[in-house]
């Protein structure tokens, strides 16, 4: 009975580790807690997260559609120059890069589906720290622009 007690305490340890309750992660170093709720201005994304080369690398690809208020947010380890591309990606979005003092200093609008082998690569010359994916003309229409500052929810 006592053996069994054990397990259950461990499997409940695990869970509680693997899926926290607030839905808050740790990304990176941790001292930075991530949510999944992405705010500029007063519009709000419920968006999934990619925080790991893998994630990063398969991002929206293969996805028929997205809610209008959905999108994907893209963390990177360092600041860098994060380029981004639309191969196997199904759906036009507008891209949205964000620097470390949660600034947007670009917007990709409307960028379309490729469907060749060697696609076209978007992105600025500054460095940025996030990347945010929303359906394409959101941007537009919400009156999102370079300059605007994201709040993570």
């Amino acid at each position: 009975m006592k053996k069994l007690i054990y397990i259950l305490l461990i499997v409940i340890i695990i869970v509680i580790y693997l899926f926290p309750q607030n839905g808050v992660n740790n990304v990176g170093t941790g001292l930075k807690p991530i949510s999944t709720m992405v705010c500029i201005e007063s519009n709000c994304f419920d968006v999934e997260i990619a925080d790991t080369p893998q994630k990063r690398e398969i991002g929206l690809m293969n996805r028929k559609n997205m809610l209008a208020d959905d999108g994907m947010f893209f963390i990177f380890e360092k600041e860098g120059i994060h380029n981004f591309w639309m191969k196997n990606t199904l759906i036009p979005l507008d891209i949205i890069w964000i620097n470390t003092n949660d600034k947007i200093i670009f917007i990709q609008k409307n960028a379309q589906p490729c469907k060749v082998e060697q696609c076209e690569s978007f992105g600025p010359n500054q460095k940025a720290k996030y990347v945010l994916e929303i359906n394409s003309g959101l941007a537009e229409e919400m009156g999102i622009e370079a300059g605007n500052k994201i709040i993570l929810k």
